[in-house]
Parts: C-alpha cells; sequence; structure tokens
C-alpha cells in the first residue's frame, strides 16, 4: 500500500496550482515545469539504445547513457563553472587493481578571470574554469554567452542574474548606456537584438521560486487604510443619502405692503 496518495514526484506541480504560486505568471510556471536534462559534461554520451558490434565477436550489445551525478558546492552558484562540478568515485591505491579502493573526488581546476560585460558595460571578477573560458570562446562573446546558454547549462545563480540584468537592459532601450555615444549605444543593441523579450517577462528570469513568490505578494500588497478614513467616507455617504431623501421645505418670504 503507497505511502502517499499522490507520488512524490507529483508534490511540486500540484504545489503550483494552488495558493500565490498559481498566481506567477504563465511563462514562469512554463519555464519551472519543463524538466530539461543539462548537456553531458563529464562522460560522452553515445546517443543509442543499442551499439553495433560493441560486444565480442561483432554482438550487438546494449548500451545505456547514464548521467554521471555532480555535486555543485554553493561557491558554484557565485561563480561559472561552465556546468562542471564535484565528481564522487573510488581510486585504486597506487593505481594497483589489487589493493583496496578509498574514496575520491574530482573537482575542477578554478580559475579568477575579469569578463567584460558590453550590454551591462561592466568588469566582472569571476570564478571559471578553463571549460567557460572555452565555451565564451565558442559563442564569440562573453554576452553571447550568457544569453545562448538555458539556465541548466548556466547551473549559477550569478549566471542568471546576469542574464536578467541583460534582457532588461535590452528591453527597456537602456539610455544610461554610453550617454555621450547614442551611435555606439545603438550599435550594442542592434548587436543583440534577436534577445529582447517584453519586459515584463525578463522581469522574472532567473528568479527562485522564493524570489517569484515574494515579487508576486509585493506586487499584490496593498497599502492599509486606517478605519477612521473607511468610516468618515460611510458617513459621508450615509449623510448624502439621507439629505436626498427628504423632502425640501421650501418658506415663503412674506411680502411687503
Amino acid at each position: 500500500m503507497p505511502l502517499h496518495k499522490v507520488p512524490v514526484g507529483l508534490w511540486r506541480r500540484l504545489w503550483l496550482r494552488e495558493g500565490i504560486c498559481s498566481r506567477l505568471p504563465p511563462h514562469y510556471l512554463r519555464s519551472l515545469q519543463e524538466a530539461r536534462a543539462p548537456a553531458p559534461v563529464h562522460y560522452r554520451p553515445r546517443g543509442v539504445g543499442v551499439g553495433a558490434g560493441a560486444g565480442a565477436g561483432g554482438r550487438r550489445e546494449r548500451v545505456q547513457d547514464v548521467p554521471i551525478p555532480v555535486y555543485r558546492p554553493p561557491e558554484a552558484q557565485l561563480g561559472l563553472w561552465g556546468g562542471e562540478g564535484w565528481v564522487v568515485g573510488y581510486r585504486y591505491v597506487g593505481d594497483d587493481k589489487l589493493s583496496k579502493r578509498v574514496k575520491k573526488v574530482w573537482k575542477p581546476q578554478l580559475l579568477q578571470r575579469e569578463l567584460y560585460s558590453e550590454i551591462l558595460d561592466t568588469k566582472f571578477a569571476v570564478t571559471v574554469t578553463a571549460r567557460t573560458l572555452d565555451l565564451i570562446d565558442a559563442a564569440y562573446g562573453f554576452d553571447f554567452y550568457i544569453l545562448k546558454t538555458p539556465e541548466e547549462d548556466l547551473c549559477s545563480k550569478f549566471g542568471m542574474d546576469l542574464k536578467r540584468g541583460m534582457l532588461l537592459r535590452l528591453a527597456r532601450q537602456d539610455p544610461q548606456l554610453h550617454p555621450d555615444n547614442p551611435q555606439k549605444r545603438a550599435a550594442i543593441f542592434d548587436k543583440y537584438k534577436e534577445f529582447v523579450i517584453p519586459e515584463a517577462e525578463a522581469e522574472w528570469v532567473g528568479l527562485t521560486l522564493d524570489e517569484a513568490v515574494e515579487k508576486q505578494r509585493l506586487l499584490e500588497e496593498k497599502d492599509p487604510i486606517p478605519l477612521f478614513k473607511v468610516y468618515v467616507e460611510e458617513l459621508i455617504g450615509q449623510l448624502e443619502q439621507q439629505a436626498l431623501s427628504e423632502p425640501v421645505v421650501v418658506q415663503k418670504r412674506a411680502s411687503r405692503e
């Protein structure tokens, strides 16, 4: 007999249908419900279910693409690790397969680099990996890398905050970008025009569920009205209604002889 009436995997979807979560923007809810697998980083997928000639004697054997579990520490959210993380495994002592196995953690090599954003016109001191630098070169620029890479591949809260800031500046056509050089500003906006989205959607890009709920709560929040103002308005309305319902008495002035 199951322990829960609803499978645990459906709890998150049911939670998004109730309360303040159900009033979040539709485009943000779709981004939460779309489960996309990240690009493989620490393994090479074969992409086939059965490999031809993989076994001895040319037999066909079943091939499995099992992703390697990766642990990303909190520090990874503050930098750009390019999808890399800590891989936990085992190794043989002295590389001797007859010896015992001991636990080992493989960690990426971290580098400190300054990266410049054309859209934000700011330099950022970021912790990166060699793979991140290769991806930036492959995307032909830091801004292109941030804008083109999806959230599941960035694996960085810092990277998603940068993306939100870039999209907001592109959506608003911010005049604060190179205010003394409008031609350069127009060239930058034209260079990244393919990534322009409505400002209402850009404001929600990269927000965690807690941040989105707090943002929605602030949007729905109204300033409290003092009770004396409510009572005064009610009293004025009652007096006006009473004055309209009572007959008007017209007094005639005495004529002078």
